[in-house]
């Protein structure tokens, strides 16, 4: 079995979600995180906002640090042979080219146990 983590943008979460229940894997658990990557996210609206002498002030409060933005996380756990499924799908839709499109982390997981019944292992995937 796999785990699943991927961290993609607030704004793919319905289409993502719509993928991959499409896709047949319709169990996953999301959340809000907050974090950032290699860059600053200066992207084009940002440099609109530095570059308007209206917000020169309040940028001074901000400061110079890299920003951490909003994104989900996603965690799904899948049986072995549907692994690459999952990151395609993941990957078809979230995929722009651009920076911020996030991240997919692929861990072994080690047992699964459904707590209503006590069953363990990948029956518990369905």
């Amino acid at each position: 079995m796999k785990l699943i983590l991927a961290i993609i943008r607030i704004a793919k979460m319905n289409e993502t979600k719509q993928a991959l229940s499409d896709a047949g894997l319709p169990s996953f658990t999301a959340m809000g995180v907050l974090g950032r990557g290699r860059g600053r996210g200066e992207g084009q609206n940002f440099q609109e906002v530095i570059s308007n002498p209206l917000n020169q002030e309040a940028l001074k409060q901000i400061g110079p640090e890299p920003r951490l933005k909003s994104k989900r996380l996603i965690t799904l756990v899948v049986p072995e042979s549907k692994k690459d499924q999952a990151i395609e799908t993941i990957i078809k839709v979230n995929q722009t080219h651009n920076s911020g499109d996030g991240k997919i982390f692929v861990v072994e997981a080690l047992d699964s146990i459904r707590v209503r019944t006590g069953e363990r292992g990948e029956i518990t995937l369905d």
